[in-house]
């Protein structure tokens, strides 16, 4: 029973310095090495500070000179990602629901003449599962493009085409058309000069 007992802590310490110490190291490093950027945290910097992360949704309180990321239900707070947990049937959910869809139209319609409830996409009155989404879909960043182009005094054509070169489309589009990263999108329009 004791040389059971003996080789069972044998086996727990060197199953934990090789899996819970060794392992670990050995793939940061590699990580550290191969793709550093992903591995801390994909994070934006313009002009020496931090604008954000790749992987993290925000806020961008100019809600006309930007495209604006998917509504989340942690109010973009990265530390305490949630989502609502309210179920299809919920009159919570759909009130809030009804609620983004009348701001989406107040902001978008003025800018897409007849745009109706049933064209605004879904990730647009609806918060993903985290909370903190960074990708809207291509068919939301269509419609707000026009206000973003109207705002900024900039071509649809030039702004649509900024979406286009900031759309990732996994596997040449065979998981789906794809979605645009809102971050990346706005720093390019900061970028992006009136012509």
């Amino acid at each position: 029973m004791l040389r059971q007992l003996r080789s069972s802590l044998q086996a727990v310490i060197v199953l934990t310095l090789l899996l819970g110490l060794a392992y670990p190291l050995v793939i940061t490093g590699l990580a550290q090495v191969l793709w550093p950027h992903q591995a801390n945290g994909s994070r934006v910097e313009q002009d020496g500070r931090l604008v954000g992360s790749l992987l993290i949704g925000q806020d961008f309180r100019d809600q006309e000179r930007y495209f604006q990321s998917r509504p989340s239900a942690s109010v973009y707070d990265a530390v305490a990602t949630a989502a609502s947990n309210l179920g299809p049937n919920s009159r919570r959910l759909s009130l809030e629901i009804r609620q983004r869809l009348g701001a989406f139209l107040r902001r978008e319609g003025p800018y897409n003449p007849g745009l109706t409830d049933a064209a605004v996409p879904a990730d647009a009155v609806t918060a993903s599962g985290s909370g903190v989404d960074p990708d809207i879909s291509m068919a939301n960043a269509a419609i707000q493009a026009h206000r973003v182009a109207a705002v900024r005094g900039l071509p649809l054509a030039a702004v649509m085409r900024l979406v286009a070169e900031h759309t990732d489309r996994l596997a040449g589009g065979l998981f789906g058309p794809g979605s645009v990263n809102v971050l990346a999108l706005n720093l390019a329009l900061d970028a992006a000069r009136a012509p």
